[in-house]
């Protein structure tokens, strides 16, 4: 498994990371097979593992807390805070009150004493970032976390974090966390070269979006297709039928070059200069050795020429696609006029 530096922290992490959000009721609710998956991970060369509070209302950190018993020191182990944790508005965001709370909530489900990479889930429009920013850094200080980042944070945003930190003098992020697939390709555009011009790593996720990109006979059907509906799988959707006909074609460039099209999909992503690591999410077992089987797969320029051919560079194929939209419309009518 080859390694990459993680934005500038000096910590190796390999190209794969693994994705921890289908363990628990989210997705696999035996934790035993969870735990032989991550240590199979592990053996395999993967040494970032990635999980946040809100996964299974914390069951998932619970999960990776028990796989890394005797094994902590083999990872860089990075959790999320920020979105919301029950009814309660005070249980989530970016507010001091809140961090310092999951934090220690975090900390206990993991079971360590430490937290490699601690990402703010979501941007809070009602929290100053200078706020953010000091609570995080006197995390870092107090030695509870060792990095920071972000994710799904829109290019400005990242700009203005970036200089709220050299201007207070704050830990800066590290890091953003961003969808990225063969289909969703926007992030191109602004999010990467904007990590780039900070020296940040990048992790993205979503690689196989959300199952259209596993090799699947019919993408359309699935464990996700229920909760998601017709926003990812409703062919009746202009932008889903997008997606179905470049399938079909990314499909056939796959099998020309001898791959299956989930090798190609995370190839095509770890191809990206930008790119840090790759999260893979698998639920089963089965999933993970079949992901983990194409960690050396290398693209050649005609491939990723011809990829460009069916969906063009800094392209969504789908603009309504459910990982998609690092800036999304505005919907609180409250923040029209701010």
């Amino acid at each position: 498994m080859k390694r990459r530096i993680l934005g500038g922290t000096g910590m190796s992490v390999s190209e794969y990371a693994l994705g921890a959000m289908m363990f628990g009721a989210m997705g696999n609710t035996d934790h035993d097979e969870c735990v032989r998956m991550i240590h199979g991970a592990l053996d395999a060369g993967v040494n970032l593992i990635d999980t946040a509070d809100v996964y299974s209302g914390g069951e998932s950190e619970v999960i990776v807390g028990k796989a890394l018993k005797g094994r902590r020191d083999e990872v860089v182990l990075a959790t999320k805070f920020g979105l919301a944790m029950g009814d309660d508005p005070n249980r989530s965001g970016g507010s001091a009150r809140w961090i310092r709370r999951a934090v220690e909530d975090s900390l206990r489900r993991l079971d360590t004493d430490h937290i490699d990479l601690y990402q703010m889930h979501r941007p809070d429009p009602d929290t100053d970032i200078d706020e953010t920013l000091a609570v995080l850094s006197d995390l870092v200080r107090a030695g509870k976390v060792r990095a920071v980042g972000g994710s799904f944070f829109a290019p400005e945003e990242t700009v203005e974090a970036q200089w709220a930190a050299q201007r207070r003098g704050h830990h800066r992020l590290r890091s953003e966390q961003s969808p990225y697939s063969l289909l969703t390709r926007g992030v191109e555009n602004r999010v990467l070269p904007t990590a780039q011009r900070y020296g940040m790593g990048v992790l993205t996720f979503g690689p196989l979006n959300s199952g259209w990109l596993s090799g699947r006979t019919d993408p359309t059907t699935g464990h996700r297709n229920a909760g998601l509906g017709s926003k990812m799988f409703d062919l009746s959707q202009p932008g889903v039928r997008a997606k179905a006909d470049a399938v079909q074609k990314l499909t056939a460039l796959a099998a020309e070059a001898g791959l299956p099209l989930a090798h190609l999909a995370i190839a095509f992503v770890r191809s990206h200069p930008a790119v840090t690591a790759v999260l893979i999410g698998p639920r089963r077992p089965e999933q993970l050795a079949d992901l983990l089987s194409g960690a050396d797969v290398e693209l050649g320029d005609d491939i990723l020429d011809r990829i460009d051919d069916i969906v063009p560079p800094g392209v969504d194929v789908n603009p309504d696609d459910f990982f998609v939209n690092p800036t999304p419309p505005i919907t609180d009518k409250s923040l029209r006029r701010r």
